[in-house]
């Protein structure tokens, strides 16, 4: 009670006795001031994880942070964090282009990176990332794919047995959030929306992407965005997606992965449950590089070997789907490239759609394509026959290469890249 009543003071206070854009401790609390002339407030917040990042309290007032720097705040432990106020990212794009802080794969950068053990991030429901992604990410790429050096807003990095809830993030200038080598996580209650007001869409601002996780939790998401809302990527593992809401975009991403030429990867034991999708382009989707490779991260790659199973999407609700409720693509190559849609050795198996209800625009239930070169068992649709086309035509189940579908198949499936 008393560190809550110390918490409270230090919000009303600090503004009064800190200088502007320094860090105003008491005991173990850091509270950063931002600037009053808008100059960059990132050493301020780097200083106060440095002194209060070990057994302490970061705190952000109900104010505005000009972030204009990258910042790694990493080897925390035992640290909660409050955001009150907003961070507001730079439009400075020849800045982030060349200063972004490496992912340490596929070749993206990040603004921040945050890690430790036993952290609790918490926005209290208000508090505010905001990416300006319109100037930073959409107009700048113009619908370039994988834009290099378009920065994510938040990396969590070598996370372990950690927290975030409340949060809110409005025009990331590309992935939104990214997670790496980290284990025993819980984000819930997180708010995401990236929109354009210009000809230029949103285009890569996924919700998160996971690689080398494994226990995390994914609990009522809110996203609106132009592309996966949440995508477990490389070597992710018993992730669970939960009582989450999507608006537009591509729904729930297995991959994409086998990028990296004779690379082992894998992605397994995935379950999205409880889902609502509003014209989302599918409920969920699987989706591999072909076999052959043709240029390199972030556009290019393919050739990778290694296997995705045991994948879920269960109790969802599918409003005025765009393409189709289930998809699996082996497909996926160099932007522009076309063809090897066979070639793919990327084991894929064991994944299940249903039970779900809504409607599609098209009359395409699933589209299944899956490569030759290794056809996919244990491929499932349960109870989603209810599902139906706007158009009122038959439904369609498009396959390639399932092995023993359950189902009846009413087409092949095409070979377009996605």
């Amino acid at each position: 009670m008393a560190s809550a009543i110390l918490l409270i003071s230090l919000l009303f206070s600090s503004a009064v006795y800190a200088w502007p854009g320094t860090v105003n401790k008491t005991g173990s609390i850091c509270t950063v001031v931002p600037s009053v002339d808008g100059s960059d407030d990132a050493p301020g917040i780097i200083s106060a994880f440095e002194q209060c990042g070990q057994d302490g309290s970061v705190v952000f007032m109900n104010e505005t942070y000009n972030v204009q720097s990258v910042m790694q705040t990493t080897g925390l432990n035992n640290v909660s964090i409050h955001l009150y106020g907003t961070l507001l990212w730079s439009t400075d794009t020849g800045y982030w282009v060349n200063n972004g802080l490496p992912l340490g794969h596929l070749n993206m950068t990040t603004a921040w990176i945050l890690g430790g053990n036993d952290i609790t991030f918490m926005g209290h429901g208000y508090g505010t990332f905001d990416g300006q992604g319109q100037f930073g990410g959409y107009d700048l790429a113009a619908n370039t794919s994988n834009m290099p050096g378009r920065p994510i807003s938040l990396t969590v990095a070598n996370t372990t047995n950690s927290a975030f809830s409340g949060l809110r993030f409005v025009q990331s200038q590309f992935w939104t959030t990214a997670i790496t080598h980290s284990e025993n996580l819980l984000w819930e209650d997180i708010y995401i929306n990236s929109t354009s007001n210009s000809t230029w869409g949103t285009q890569n601002t996924d919700g998160t992407d996971t690689f080398w996780c494994n226990n995390i939790t994914f609990s009522r998401w809110s996203v609106t965005n132009g592309d996966d809302a949440i995508a477990p990527k490389t070597n992710s593992s018993n992730l669970l997606i939960q009582d989450s809401v999507f608006y537009g975009g591509n729904g729930v991403a297995i991959g994409s992965i086998g990028q990296y030429l004779d690379t082992f990867e894998f992605i397994e034991n995935v379950t999205a449950e409880r889902i609502i999708c509003y014209s989302c382009e599918y409920v969920g989707y699987v989706k591999t590089w072909t076999g052959v490779q043709q240029g390199y991260p972030p556009n290019g790659g393919g050739g990778g070997i290694g296997y995705v199973k045991n994948i879920v999407f269960r109790d969802f609700v599918a409003i005025n789907t765009w393409v189709a409720i289930a998809h699996i693509t082996q497909c996926t190559s160099y932007v522009g490239a076309t063809g090897g849609c066979d070639t793919c050795k990327f084991q894929i198996s064991n994944v299940t759609w249903g039970p779900g209800v809504g409607n599609t625009v098209t009359s395409y239930l699933a589209e299944l394509q899956c490569s030759a070169a290794a056809p996919c068992p244990d491929i499932n649709l349960v109870d989603s026959f209810g599902l139906i086309g706007t158009n009122g035509t038959e439904r369609q189940i498009t396959c390639s290469n399932i092995v023993d579908p359950t189902f009846s198949c009413t087409g092949s499936a095409g070979s377009d890249q996605y």
